[in-house]
């Protein structure tokens, strides 16, 4: 597995990242562990979770994912790089959210002791707090890390005007730099390259985008008459906001004209999907996940493998229209 640096940092990351928001949830702890042999066989060793994972659970269940982390990685913690974040609700009282000092000082607390780790390498903010002055949040994740919770810092699901915001005021207080941020970005949502990978390409920001697959609908294997398979589709509180992403007749009118190009390059849709996003110049590693090992195939042949150019210049033809923003359509 081909390792490269997270943003202008001097860390090395893998051309893959496991995301594991299924850990807890859709995947009992078992299977978890089985789909986290499977990463690390095939040499994936950049892990991200978050605080409020699995997906789709509620107050019962945040936490069980870094929970599940913490006990696999017992005796193998040096083995990885391992990425977590903080923002939503992690219990009753108001002050247990967002990005205040107090909740981010608190938060990076009961990670570290559920993950059994004295620190870990990435902490990201997993949503913009705009209720939050900007100063705050910062000093308190320069803290976090002068205090040798966590050695770098990142952003998740930010507006690029907000990430230009934080990086200057950054540079001004002279606290950590952001070292990276999580967008979602697949051949079905390419609205980020407008603005945020620029900004991320002039500041050294890293980009590690999550859905690269669509929720699963760029592996080809839904049918649009078909009602929205268990998982991601259906899942908890989440289900909804993935069929609101991506299960319409223009998203399946796309995925219908990749086929063609799929067969072309002998490559599954995964594959495809996948391939193209790591031939982005902005991309530094993808967030993959998996609810059974055996789904890390095509990702792994994806980053050893890669696509042709002419595929890739195709497939940025034919999904151009998606660059633009809903608002925009």
């Amino acid at each position: 597995m081909e390792h490269v640096r997270l943003g202008r940092s001097g860390l090395p990351v893998s051309r893959l990242c496991l995301g594991t928001m299924t850990f807890g949830l859709q995947c009992d702890e078992d299977q978890s562990r089985r789909i986290l042999d499977k990463a690390l066989d095939g040499g994936i060793d950049f892990l991200d979770t978050a605080d409020g994972y699995p997906l789709g659970g509620d107050l019962s269940t945040v936490g069980r994912t870094e929970e599940i982390l913490g006990r696999y990685l017992a005796g193998k913690r040096q083995d990885v790089v391992l990425a977590t974040k903080c923002f939503v609700p992690m219990g009753p009282h108001p002050w247990n959210a967002g990005t205040s000092a107090k909740h981010i000082l608190d938060a990076i607390d009961a990670s570290l002791r559920r993950l059994q780790t004295d620190y870990v390498d990435l902490y990201q903010l997993h949503f913009d707090d705009r209720a939050t002055p900007l100063e705050e949040t910062l000093r308190a994740l320069d803290q976090v890390v002068r205090d040798g919770k966590a050695r770098y810092i990142g952003v998740s699901n930010w507006a690029a005007w907000r990430l230009a915001l934080a990086v200057g005021k950054a540079e001004l207080l002279r606290t950590v730099p952001i070292t990276s941020v999580q967008p979602r970005y697949n051949l079905l949502f390419r609205a980020n390259e407008r603005d945020l990978f620029p900004l991320c390409h002039e500041t050294g920001v890293g980009v590690i985008p999550y859905n690269p697959l669509a929720g699963g609908l760029l592996t080809g294997k839904h049918a649009r008459q078909d009602e929205a398979p268990d998982g991601r589709f259906t899942l908890g509180n989440v289900g909804g906001m993935y069929r609101d992403r991506y299960w319409h007749d223009r998203e399946f009118d796309t995925v219908d004209a990749l086929r063609p190009l799929a067969d072309e390059a002998g490559v599954s849709m995964a594959q495809l999907a996948l391939g193209w996003v790591l031939a982005q110049p902005a991309i530094t590693a993808p967030i993959v996940g998996a609810s059974r090992p055996e789904q890390l195939d095509d990702a792994l042949a994806a980053a050893s493998k890669g696509l042709d150019p002419e595929i890739v210049s195709r497939l940025d033809e034919l999904t151009v229209e998606w660059r633009r923003s809903d608002a925009e359509r």
